[in-house]
């Protein structure tokens, strides 16, 4: 029986694919028969170096150096997968983010896809073929104004330019998607669940619900895993979504509240 879903003869290039989502993600698409390369600031052990590249993509020359090898040991690439994202600004509101803390939201958030896609869609568009997926991020619509003002308005301006690289490169063949998640369950999420948990003097779930309720709920009572999402982003990248450009895909439980 054919496979509802095959990215066999693929080849992906997937950020941050060490941890959580982007782990999932690397580790469906091999499944399904991608050759996948990936990237991170160090490798881990289990991680086969000769589809890794450790590269601060958060600085040109990090970005310069994965594109060059995506071409060197991939020969071009298909799918991109820009998984990268986070946020190290401190807590306390708008007035306690200083220009430096700007600067590198929009450095980790917004500028490594943008240089990524600048080195990379064009050989898509010569080939006329090609996906790539921006993985934003529900604050992008649901700021949090306590933390996350920056990062919200970087990954806001990421799903812009997402619309903007799909208008211009749809009609040339190159597909572009958005992925927007919520909470997503991975290591880093557990671990700050039992803290809250501890601190409070309940456990893990006592945790979780500081989190859902902090987001405003989650209706459907739980975060996405992170094979839940790598699952979505398999799905977009195939061949079944290829009528399918310049969207964004909400995976957060229902968190964002309006339509």
């Amino acid at each position: 029986m054919t496979p509802f879903i095959s990215l066999e003869g693929k080849r992906a290039l997937i950020t941050s694919g060490t941890r959580g989502a982007g782990a999932a993600t690397v580790a469906l698409f091999r499944d399904l028969g991608a050759a996948v390369l990936t990237s991170a600031r160090s490798r881990p052990d289990d991680l086969a170096e000769d589809m890794f590249v450790a590269a601060d993509l958060a600085t040109a020359e990090g970005a310069g150096l994965l594109a060059a090898a995506a071409r060197e040991r991939l020969g071009a690439v298909d799918i991109i997968v820009h998984m990268l994202g986070g946020s190290s600004a401190p807590a306390g509101g708008f007035a306690a983010l200083g220009d430096d803390h700007w600067a590198e939201e929009l450095a980790l958030n917004l500028m490594p896809a943008v240089r990524l896609d600048r080195a990379l869609v064009p050989d898509m568009i010569a080939r006329g073929s090609g996906v790539v997926i921006h993985v934003t991020s529900i604050q992008n619509r649901l700021p949090l104004p306590e933390a996350t003002t920056a990062y919200a308005a970087a990954k806001a301006a990421l799903s812009t330019y997402s619309k903007s690289l799909s208008k211009e490169v749809g009609p040339r063949g190159v597909r572009v998607v958005r992925v927007s998640p919520g909470w997503i369950e991975t290591e880093a999420a557990v671990a700050l669940a039992t803290r809250l948990g501890e601190a409070s003097g309940g456990g893990i779930a006592a945790g979780k619900q500081q989190i859902m309720q902090a987001l405003g709920g989650i209706p459907l009572g739980r975060p996405s895993s992170p094979g839940e999402v790598a699952s979505l982003i398999a799905f977009l990248a195939s061949d079944r979504a290829a009528s399918i450009t310049g969207s964004e895909y909400v995976i957060d439980g229902g968190t964002v509240p309006t339509v």
